[in-house]
């Protein structure tokens, strides 16, 4: 069995060269669901693993565009629509110097698994582009985004492919991707998510990954008998989603004593109030990927520099970028003290922390952690359908049921013998094998 697994990750990486995010992704989630590819006659006949791994399309385009200068610029734009098993492909949108293909193809994968876990009917997408908002003009970020969209708007629709938000691409940029579909396809439909609340938007939308991953915190520490007051929490990042943990963390009675950039983080020994959580959204509107302000506002500490998993916290939660967080700032945590790691950020954690974090404290991984984002644009895509808005207090509510039933799914497939429970096991079996059972009723598509 292990010599036909290593076999089917050496021919996928020959297959795939140079993409080690995509192949860091596969490898994880077919070292757990592997016993369940086999014990399945029909997920072998079907070669079901092998198509997953596959995106059913995959597309690449320039991004011409002006900018303020007069002068063009070109960025390269892609959209990886990877499974439409169990629904239309569902997805966000990243700009990001970083943004490669090899990326896109691990957030599209991942995608499918975590929109999976959500009960909702989702496939897995992901898209977006290399280009950086650092610097321009709300006019150059417009231009850009409507040069985009031109092109993507030709593969994308409310029954086809709903893009959403994701690192870069928050309410300014769907509104200005969402005008331009609009004005070229010249249809009002559910088409992004993330959306003001003024033209389709979801209420709670913006907060929803930081306020999913916080509820699904809770139940991990009520299944190990513990309570989420009084906890100190180390949170990297200070966008949408850190923005998001920090309110429902501290409302849930934790203390928040980290928040981090590209510069380095913040350590606040006082907590998180409600001027401190608005000041966070200041940070994030100015495009400079700085948080070094905050202390010299509130009077914290910053070290520069620095990530924040040298402090001293009983729970982490990487909240920033994928691999943010190595075996050796694993090793750090446990040896500080701490209990829980809860992945909120997209494969937040390299390879070799998770297995460190699986074996040495309670890990979670973030396609279950933070699937309260894509949860809540589930909810979203149901409104616009609807011509209806919940409230959001309904919104909450719902997305509080679905955080349950994720960690009910991951309970369900990862407890083992012992009766310790292996979250990443649990979320990958879970979501594996409802979008196994969709493919093999579909036939060969």
């Amino acid at each position: 069995m292990e010599a036909n697994m290593n076999e089917f990750l050496e021919a996928l990486e020959a297959r795939t060269p140079g993409e080690a995010e995509f192949h860091q992704a596969v490898q994880e989630v077919v070292e757990t669901v592997w016993d369940a590819y086999l014990a399945n006659p029909k997920y072998q006949e079907n070669k079901i693993l092998e198509k997953m791994c596959e995106p059913e399309r995959t597309i690449m385009f320039r991004v011409p565009w002006i900018n303020d200068q007069g002068e063009v610029e070109i960025n390269r734009g892609y959209r990886v629509e990877f499974n439409s098993a169990i629904g239309p492909y569902k997805g966000g949108l990243r700009f990001h110097p970083t943004v490669t293909l090899s990326v896109l193809k691990f957030l599209g994968f991942e995608q499918t698994f975590k929109n999976s876990l959500t009960t909702l009917p989702m496939g897995g997408g992901k898209g977006g582009s290399d280009f950086n908002a650092k610097g321009r003009s709300d006019n150059e970020i417009m231009r850009f985004c409507q040069s985009f969209m031109t092109e993507l708007c030709k593969h994308i629709g409310p029954n086809t492919d709903v893009p959403a938000g994701d690192i870069g691409v928050g309410g300014r940029e769907i509104g200005y991707l969402f005008g331009q579909y609009k004005r070229i396809r010249n249809e009002f439909t559910g088409v992004l998510t993330g959306k003001g609340l003024e033209f389709g938007g979801s209420l709670v939308r913006p907060e929803a990954t930081g306020f999913g991953t916080s509820y699904f915190a809770n139940h991990v520490l009520a299944a190990h008998n513990d309570t989420i007051k009084g906890k100190r929490v180390a949170i990297s990042g200070f966008g949408n989603v850190a923005w998001g943990a920090v309110t429902k963390l501290t409302e849930l009675g934790a203390k928040v004593v980290t928040i981090s950039g590209p510069d380095g983080y913040i350590l606040d020994e006082e907590g998180f109030n409600q001027e401190k959580i608005d000041y966070m959204l200041e940070l994030r509107a100015t495009n400079n990927d700085v948080v070094a302000p905050y202390a010299e506002k509130f009077g914290a500490k910053f070290f520069a520099g620095k990530k924040p998993w040298e402090a001293k916290v009983d729970m982490a939660f990487p909240s920033a970028i994928q691999n943010e967080l190595n075996l050796e700032d694993a090793k750090q945590l446990v040896a500080n003290g701490c209990k829980y790691i809860i992945e909120t950020s997209n494969m937040g954690c390299t390879a070799e922390a998770v297995t460190y974090a699986v074996e040495n404290c309670v890990f979670a991984p973030g396609k279950a952690a933070n699937a309260g984002g894509v949860a809540v644009s589930g909810l979203e895509m149901s409104q616009n359908s609807m011509r209806y808005n919940w409230t959001a207090e309904e919104v909450d509510e719902k997305l509080g049921r679905i955080m349950k039933d994720i960690h009910d799914t991951c309970v369900k497939h990862g407890r083992g013998a012992d009766g310790r429970i292996n979250y990443v096991k649990g979320a990958n079996v879970g979501g594996f094998i409802k979008v196994a059972d969709a493919m093999v009723a579909q036939g060969h598509v």
